[in-house]
């Protein structure tokens, strides 16, 4: 072997041992919703947001970033009680949004103590009782109410908020069965929930709409689900209104979703969910926002956001 060979061969192994440096793990999002074939107006609605501690920058409807540097905020609404009620909700969370979540990254980034539980209750709250206040300010606003069922996405993390019936969903990586993180807060919910009713007669129970808890209208108190999911590349979100899972049942979300993994970057999953969901129904509002998780995993960063 000569002095070239040698050097060529050192090379190569240098560049196989050599640790490889990971890809950022990055954020791609799709949202769309539609009023559907019976409804005159859209009251549903849904946001995305991404920020630091320093500025908010709301997004589009689809797009991908990476999520190292900043967070992310996704919601979805439901309105009633008013043809703009969802558009109020989503203008006055972000808002509301705006003000708190860049002050809790702040205080995180600098190792303090904030909690996100009480981040969220609070800004579940703020947008309660501005809706409220918009109800009793404005006739055509009076009775307003909306669902909100809200994501917040930091490094290796998600932690989300949620009242109403809009839902919540993850799909782990490699599973065949998607989760629905939220309950639904309806007395048919519960029945679900607790074993007494299978998924077919959850969604064609004549009370399965009617909500226990909303955002505004005549609730005095609130009191929102809150909890955290840890994530990884591979993973999926959905949060939609109740109008989407009327013409879907879980399997077949899980069979779009898959489909969303292997398409195209142009390939807006959240259009695909919604436009199969009306073929099939199509009589509410159908909203639908999704978030895949692409990229790699970078080091956990446990000082971040605390628990």
């Amino acid at each position: 072997m000569n002095h070239e060979t040698f050097q060529v061969q050192q090379a190569k192994a240098k560049r196989r041992s050599a640790p490889k440096i990971p890809k950022p793990l990055l954020l791609r999002w799709s949202g769309w919703t539609d009023k559907g074939v019976v409804r005159a107006n859209n009251e549903d609605s849904f946001l995305g947001l991404r920020f630091d501690a320093q500025e908010v920058h709301r997004l589009g409807k689809y797009g991908e970033a990476s999520i190292e540097t900043k967070d992310f905020t996704f919601a979805v609404s439901d309105g009633m009680g008013g043809a703009r009620a969802g558009e109020f909700a989503s203008q006055i969370a972000v808002e509301k949004i705006t003000t708190l979540l860049p002050r809790a990254f702040q205080h995180s980034a600098s190792g303090l103590q904030a909690g996100f539980s009480d981040v969220l209750a609070e800004l579940f709250s703020q947008i309660h009782r501005a809706l409220v206040h918009l109800g009793q300010s404005y006739d055509e606003c009076r009775g307003m109410e909306t669902t909100m069922s809200l994501c917040w996405f930091t490094p290796g993390r998600m932690y989300f908020g949620h009242i109403g019936d809009s839902r919540i969903y993850h799909l782990p990586k490699g599973k065949k069965e998607i989760r629905q993180l939220t309950h639904d807060d309806t007395h048919v919910g519960w029945l679900f929930r607790n074993g007494q009713i299978n998924e077919r007669e959850a969604r064609t129970h004549p009370r399965r709409n009617v909500l226990q808890k909303a955002l505004g209208g005549g609730n005095q108190f609130i009191d929102p689900q809150v909890g955290t999911v840890v994530y990884e590349r591979g993973d999926v979100f959905l949060l939609c209104s109740d109008g989407l899972t009327e013409g879907l049942y879980n399997h077949q979300v899980v069979d779009l979703l898959r489909e969303a993994k292997s398409a195209e970057p142009d390939f807006n999953p959240a259009q695909r969910l919604v436009e199969t969901s009306l073929k099939n129904d199509g009589r509410d509002n159908v909203t639908a926002l999704v978030i895949q998780v692409t990229g790699d995993q970078p080091p956990a960063k446990p000082s971040r956001h605390s628990v």
